[in-house]
């Protein structure tokens, strides 16, 4: 007789002999159907739930340590510690079903015992256990292995995964027969922080508890943040909410001589402050080597999708990922390559001119430098943007600086017209030459009075009433006239360069001021400081510049060494000597001596050149001018550095699972996406028909739970909360289909809870341990939170469900007989005895395989050992099931 669901209603009839072949055949399709569609609902909204996991999960906080030399500096750490996250939420997203069915069916017969909760977390056990690392353990390429990276861990987990089954048959069989306590549903659950405590000790490896406290040092041999005994005392919260860790550095032979002992142990949430600095600059250097005509840009966008692709990974991660390529929702990790795109267009949208249609016009350069006898000065005018088939006018006049218009040059004041197509004019203005000798003198152009036209030069005043163009800076040219008439002083325009390190080669120039007369020779060289020279940190320069005739500028081209440090400053210098007339360059003679003016015979073979420069010398001899050493300051680039610090927050898998608002939930929940590789560096593929077809299939539940709260409201515990509700009900009519399906089929609870039920539940863990196992490294991701699950379900499931019976019964009951919570244990002890002995032998062969020298890991390893030991899994988990069916059946007599 079909029994009525937690929530849904019988349906009619009740009595399966009453109805035909053909109508249980229909109601079973029916309800079959409807469990997978109810699967896949759980698997969408446990995405939801893994996400919100992932972002709380992800938080960090700001610490200070001190290094040795004192200096203190900051770093961020993670609030959780990754053992503790993975057998806590992370066990709790991927066992919520599972918990969430034992407890609701508790609650939904009347705190009376039920077969499907209990068995579907054994049956989940077994499935999780054997069928998920056999598959892990296959799809590994032959030759290739993913060792347990915290086996200290899983042989924790691992062995508590088998006590906790151990413990159920206590309890029911030995403890007291076929009923559960209050002090033993209470203990069940107990073992939970137990499991979890014991593992994060392992995990830091920690034997007591006086180093629950620490203090933080910066080891100075390995740069890494270690931590030593220490108390409460040290910490300190500052008003600014980051923590002072006090972290007095220990001497060096203490330091080298403690650090593998207990006091003085590695902390796992505190790496090197720097380690993601230095992947992310160590990303960026090998793509520009591999792309060197990429722009910042671009290697940002493929360095983002790089370092999402190759950082390390949680199981939160690869459950969504399973999830959301089973459901037509794509590669997630494209959702951060998209977002870089994104980006980039918003950038070069806000980099576009709003007013384009504006033409614009402006000097181009601002200043010009000429000599006093070059005749005429050219100075170019521009337009850019607008209607280039209007025509403009401006205007322009001369203004005296130091220089006077008469006697340093012609006033000039007249109209410029750009005609259709024309995007440059050139205003000339006259220099006057003379034989005085004059510091060098300046006056300025400028323009005024831009306006539209045609080419006849009527104006019209329709088009000027709205602005068609502008001045745009700079509207005022500087021109500088040099005089001739004297040798030079040369310097430095600047007594410092500050210069980003990626500027490649640097070219530091030099002036040559009042008078550019005859051709002169300046020797330089560079001098180190802070930054070292011989190509650590720029290449040693050491030479002579050679000013031409009426030549007023050189440049002395010093390399500097790209070697990316992050807050790089460092300086050098670069000096100038005694300058020298060109023909006195090989003998050494200073041009300001008198042995150069009177004393020396003049050779006989000297060029005519070489006697003029000697002649204009006695005019007036080149000297060094006030800045004759410029301080060359190297910093790191700055947009090298801000590429970096924006991709270290960007890689964030927390930053691309999660969610900013319902708009984007929506979004998602509408979009079809292909499904690339996860190590792709291509764009996303174009969605195929299975992506369309699951997507259809599933469009309900994406919209249903888009209403979820998106992970950023109240740092994800908003979205917490409201999908464990929603799995909660899911979970609650999945368990009245499976019912009511095994009622119409005739199979009892028990056995439909260990095969149809444990293994929809599981399916999508089974997909994330398959990609996990694929793409991690290592294999704690795939088979490392099996264990650990297995565990949590009995210690929550069933410690939770059983306690709120058992104190329910102890409340209600009138007479002692009706205090106690009555549990039938003949088929769950038996299933959980065959479970256990299985158990074990699966642990042993894994252990076995990571000791064996031709395997030497869990996973993976040649082709022969991979398949035996796989097909011996499947194997273990076929018996198991064929056991329990046995018995529940009462084919076999057990207990």
């Amino acid at each position: 007789v079909c029994q009525p669901g937690v929530i849904l209603p019988l349906w009619p009839p009740a009595e399966i002999t009453h109805i035909t072949t053909a109508d249980t055949v229909g109601r079973a399709i029916v309800y079959l159907v409807a469990l997978i569609y109810l699967f896949l609902g759980v698997s969408i909204i446990a995405d939801r739930f893994m996400a919100s996991i992932e972002v709380i999960t992800s938080k960090e906080k700001v610490v200070v340590y001190r290094k040795p030399n004192g200096e203190e500096a900051k770093t961020t750490v993670r609030i959780w510690n990754e053992t503790v996250s993975n057998l806590t939420l992370m066990a709790l997203g991927s066992s919520a079903p599972e918990i969430m069915l034992s407890v609701i069916e508790i609650i939904g017969k009347r705190f009376e015992a039920g077969d499907l909760g209990p068995s579907t977390i054994v049956g989940s056990a077994s499935f999780n256990l054997f069928i998920i690392i056999a598959i892990c353990m296959y799809v590994i390429p032959d030759g290739e292995i993913r060792k347990v990276k915290h086996p200290r861990v899983f042989f924790i987990t691992a062995t508590w995964s088998i006590l906790a089954y151990v413990w159920l048959y206590v309890i029911l069989a030995v403890s007291s027969y076929g009923v559960v306590e209050i002090w033993e549903g209470v203990l069940t659950f107990l073992f939970f922080p137990m499991l979890v405590v014991l593992a994060w000790i392992a995990d830091r490896r920690l034997l007591v508890y006086k180093y629950m406290y620490k203090r933080y040092r910066m080891r100075k041999n390995k740069n890494m943040i270690v931590e030593t005994e220490g108390s409460a005392l040290d910490e300190d919260n500052r008003q600014d909410g980051t923590t002072v860790l006090n972290m007095d550095s220990l001497e060096d032979g203490k330091a080298n001589t403690d650090d593998d002992q207990v006091g003085n142990v590695m902390d796992p949430l505190i790496v090197d402050p720097e380690s993601n600095r230095k992947a992310m600059i160590r990303i960026m250097r090998e793509l520009r080597k591999t792309h060197p005509d990429a722009d910042m840009a671009e290697l940002a966008k493929m360095a983002s999708s790089e370092a999402l692709s190759n950082q390390p990974k949680s199981r939160a991660f690869y459950r969504i990922q399973a999830t959301r390529k089973m459901t037509g929702a794509g590669n997630i990790l494209n959702k951060g390559k998209n977002d870089q795109a994104k980006t980039a267009d918003n950038l070069s949208m806000v980099l576009e001119d709003p007013d384009d249609a504006v033409a614009k016009i402006y000097f181009e350069p601002a200043e010009y430098k000429v000599m006093e006898n070059c005749g005429v000065a050219e100075l170019q005018v521009v337009r850019t943007g607008g209607d280039l088939n209007t025509t403009l006018y401006v205007d322009y006049q001369t203004e005296d600086g130091t220089a006077n218009a008469g006697s340093d040059f012609e006033h000039a004041e007249d109209t410029i017209v750009f005609k259709p197509g024309e995007t440059t004019k050139t205003i000339a203005i006259t220099i006057m030459d003379d034989d005085i000798f004059e510091e060098d003198e300046y006056f300025r152009v400028k323009l005024c009075n831009v306006r539209s036209g045609d080419a006849d030069g009527m104006f019209d005043t329709k088009a000027n009433s709205t602005q068609v163009a502008r001045l745009e800076p700079p509207a005022v040219a500087t021109v500088v006239i040099l005089d001739d008439d004297h040798a030079g002083v040369f310097s430095f325009p600047e007594p410092t360069i500050t210069v980003s390190e990626g500027v490649g080669v640097l070219k530091v120039e030099v002036q040559r001021n009042s008078g550019a007369r005859g051709r002169i020779t300046v020797p330089y060289k560079t001098v180190s400081g802070t930054a070292k020279g011989g190509g650590e940190d720029y290449i040693d320069a050491i030479g002579e510049l050679d000013f031409d005739n009426d030549e007023t500028t050189k440049c002395i081209n010093v390399t500097i060494i790209d070697d990316e440090e992050y807050e790089k400053n460092k300086s050098f210098f670069v000096e100038l000597s005694q300058p020298k007339l060109y023909s006195d360059k090989d003998s050494g003679t200073d041009a300001g001596s008198d042995s150069g003016i009177n004393g020396k015979e003049i050779d006989k073979k000297a060029t005519e050149e070489e006697e003029e420069a000697r002649r204009i010398a006695e005019l007036g001899k080149p000297r060094l001018g006030a800045e004759t050493t410029v301080e060359i300051i190297i910093e790191e680039s700055y947009e090298f550095k801000n590429t970096v610090d924006k991709l270290i927050k960007k890689a964030n898998l927390a930053v691309i699972v999660g969610t900013s608002s319902w708009r984007e939930q929506f979004i998602e929940a509408l979009s079809v996406n292909g499904g690339d590789d996860d190590d792709s560096d291509e764009e996303e593929s174009e969605p195929s028909c299975f992506d369309y077809v699951m997507h259809f299939l599933t469009v309900f539940w994406k919209l249903l739970f888009a209403f979820v709260p998106p992970t950023e409201y109240f740092s994800g515990w908003a979205c917490f909360t409201v999908s464990i509700i929603m799995i909660g009900v899911l979970t609650a009519v999945i368990g009245d289909v499976a019912s009511a399906f095994g009622c119409v089929v005739n199979l009892n609870d028990a056995v439909t809870a260990v095969t149809l039920v444990a293994m929809g539940t599981s399916v999508p863990d089974t997909f994330a341990s398959k990609v996990a196992a694929v793409g991690d490294q290592y294999a704690d991701a795939s088979i490392g939170n099996v264990t650990g699950s297995n565990a949590v379900n009995v210690f929550l499931g069933i410690g939770i469900a059983w306690t709120i019976a058992a104190i329910y019964w102890a409340v209600t009951g009138r007479t002692p007989e009706e205090q106690k919570f009555r549990v039938n244990p003949g088929n769950l002890a038996f299933s959980v005895t065959v479970f256990s002995s299985f158990a074990i032998i699966a642990i042993a062969i894994l252990m076995i395989r990571r000791r064996s020298k031709s395997i030497g890991a869990e996973l993976g390893g040649p082709r022969v050992p991979k398949i035996i030991c796989s097909l011996f899994f499947l194997t273990l988990w076929l018996v198991y099931i064929i056991l329990a069916a046995l018995d529940s059946y009462c084919v076999i007599r057990t207990f």
